[in-house]
């Protein structure tokens, strides 16, 4: 049984990677249904939170059907992160999550996200820091390292867990590299293997079929593995990893209905929680990657995509169940 402090993961966990602009409750929500373990907020800025800006508040909610949940994070001053940990706590998720790993310039570059794997010790301070603010667990989400020359996670990985975080999520990927290349899971299995470590390791980058994930579970001996870029649009991969691992086959992929009935289900969840103007203006996002590899699809998606009428996205959805079940 994997745990973090006393919430209890099962034996293998699948987690939700945190997304900004992708994993919010409507999202999650989906995820949840279909499987995912333990999910993230998207990363919340510190500054934000504590200058009450909405948009970062927004993003505080959490719901009881999502638990276990974390509220992850960011920012470049200790005060301020320590100041975010106590506002995040008081939300009442089930454990705080800081991101070192975010690698988009308009973050590192103003000191924050991955930019601290160029500053150990300040990454140390300021965990240390907020592992005092909360009674809730504190994790990490981070990477190797800033570049080749400084991929430092054996060691960093021993400090932060000597100032008591309780568990880690290790993206297999430098900053530098962004999400170019492979992502190396050796250094992570490293982490996981040095004796010293008592804490959960997850890995994280480039899971994205049963089978990867099963053969990085046996190759690299990580607790649990975290889900990002595979998930959007494609929430079953939790429940479709899961049985193969328990069974060494393969779930038949969602049928067309199946993918319209879980794509409306998100719509009207983002409807819910954001309004209506957003709500449709946001889902726009995630129609392609619910109906990849449908012929005949561009001309319903435009629709999608331009719409500004419930009823008519509604309608298009059905239709796609119709017309697309019928081509197939």
């Amino acid at each position: 049984m994997v745990k973090i402090a006393n919430i209890e993961l099962g034996e293998f966990p699948l987690l939700l990677a945190p997304m900004e602009d992708v994993s919010d409750p409507p999202f999650r929500k989906v995820c949840k249904a279909n499987g995912a373990d333990l999910m993230y907020t998207e990363f919340i800025s510190s500054e934000g939170l504590i200058r009450d800006a909405a948009k970062s508040l927004q993003k505080l909610d959490i719901f009881d059907y999502e638990r276990p949940i974390g509220i992850q994070i960011f920012g470049s001053e200790i005060d301020s992160m320590r100041e975010a940990a106590i506002v995040s706590t008081q939300a009442g998720p089930d454990l705080i999550d800081i991101n070192y790993g975010c690698p988009v310039k308009n973050v590192a570059c103003k000191g924050a996200g991955a930019a601290l794997l160029r500053d150990i010790p300040k990454m140390v301070q300021m965990t240390s820091e907020i592992v005092k603010a909360t009674h809730l667990p504190v994790t990490v989400k981070t990477r190797l390292g800033w570049d080749d020359n400084t991929k430092n996670i054996v060691e960093t990985a021993e400090r932060l867990q000597d100032i008591g975080i309780q568990a880690l999520s290790i993206h297999g990927r430098t900053r530098v590299q962004m999400y170019k290349g492979e992502a190396d899971w050796s250094l992570i299995a490293e982490v996981r293997n040095n004796p010293r470590m008592k804490i959960p390791i997850f890995g994280n980058g480039d899971i994205d079929t049963p089978e990867k994930a099963l053969e990085y579970r046996n190759r690299y001996g990580v607790d649990g593995i975290m889900i990002g870029r595979a998930s959007i649009g494609y929430p079953w991969i939790f429940n479709e990893v899961k049985h193969y691992m328990a069974t060494g086959e393969h779930l038949p992929g969602p049928t067309l209905e199946e993918r319209v009935a879980v794509c409306r289900q998100h719509f009207t969840h983002s409807l819910e929680w954001k309004g209506e103007k957003l709500g449709i203006f946001e889902m726009r996002r995630h129609y392609t990657n619910y109906f990849r590899g449908l012929s005949h699809f561009k001309p319903l998606r435009m629709r999608l995509v331009q719409s500004e009428d419930i009823n008519e996205i509604y309608e298009t959805l059905e239709e796609i169940a119709q017309t697309m079940s019928y081509a197939e």
